[in-house]
């Protein structure tokens, strides 16, 4: 697998690409970044990823991006070849050459020197339906970063590979009130009742582009579907369970731990809308 990287203006060789090692995203994880789902040669809902990233930067007390340089480093990675039939773009934005601790350089003349990577590689398309586990660790919905899209992983690194470990592919976090929040990558969305469920922002999550798209493309279908609060266990009577990010779309979830769930027809429904409206063009 071949991945195709741009930084700070130049394409390189995946095994000569290089940063500062007093890069802040490397030294503290210092940074933002975004994944978008790649189909035919083109990414999807960049629009809506700049405009998230936007907010992440912010949220860090970070310059704003130079979007037109990160289009440059997007157009330069998925024009390097044959189109990429589905697979992942990635661009982060990190805050550039730092000291070893969380200090940030002082800026000189005034100006950021912010690090710009962009990849994009090939991937398999998501399973039919899928398990996920509840993780035992929490999201603090009271952090400094919740809600934004920051460089800083770890959490998700090790819930990830708890999860992998037990044979999902995602794991579902609570938040320190224990409600429902997220999961590693994903947003979660539960039907009881006859009503699609997902939390709100005031949770903790990061507000998935997915999610934000399913949410307006159901209820203009007609879909009863909202933001709620719920306690983490809706897990274990919800009568259908799904995922949705960048790279799984609508996901079906088979199985939340030893509990089996068939997939049912709210989330055949919500996959059906979506991949309709996602259909019409590639920047919603």
């Amino acid at each position: 697998m071949t991945v195709r990287v741009w930084v700070d203006g130049r394409l390189c060789d995946e095994q000569a690409a290089s940063v500062s090692v007093l890069d802040h995203g490397i030294t503290v994880g210092d940074g933002a970044f975004e994944a978008a789902k790649i189909v035919d040669g083109r990414a999807f809902a960049l629009s809506r990823h700049a405009r998230r990233l936007d907010r992440s930067l912010v949220g860090l007390g970070l310059p704003p991006a130079d979007h037109r340089l990160i289009e440059e480093g997007v157009d330069a990675v998925l024009s390097a070849g044959d189109p990429i039939r589905f697979g992942r773009l990635r661009y982060t934005v990190t805050a550039g050459r730092g000291p070893l601790g969380s200090d940030r350089s002082v800026p000189r003349d005034g100006v950021d020197p912010l690090t710009y990577i962009v990849t994009a590689v090939d991937e398999a398309p998501p399973p039919a339906s899928a398990k996920v586990v509840v993780a035992p660790w929490t999201r603090n919905e009271r952090a400094a970063t919740a809600g934004l899209k920051t460089t800083s992983y770890a959490d998700n690194v090790v819930a990830l590979a708890y999860a992998k470990e037990r044979g999902a592919v995602e794991a579902v976090l609570g938040n320190t009130r224990g409600e429902l929040c997220e999961c590693t990558g994903s947003n979660v969305f539960v039907v009881v009742e006859g009503t699609v469920l997902t939390p709100p922002a005031g949770s903790g999550l990061l507000r998935g582009i997915t999610r934000e798209l399913v949410l307006q493309w159901c209820r203009e279908d007609g879909l009863p579907i909202e933001e709620r609060v719920m306690p983490l266990g809706i897990l274990d009577t919800a009568d259908e369970v799904f995922l949705t990010s960048s790279t799984k779309d609508v996901l079906a979830v088979h199985a939340v731990d030893d509990r089996l769930l068939e997939p049912g027809p709210l989330t055949a429904r919500a996959a059906t809308v979506f991949a309709a409206r996602a259909g019409v063009g590639m920047d919603p």
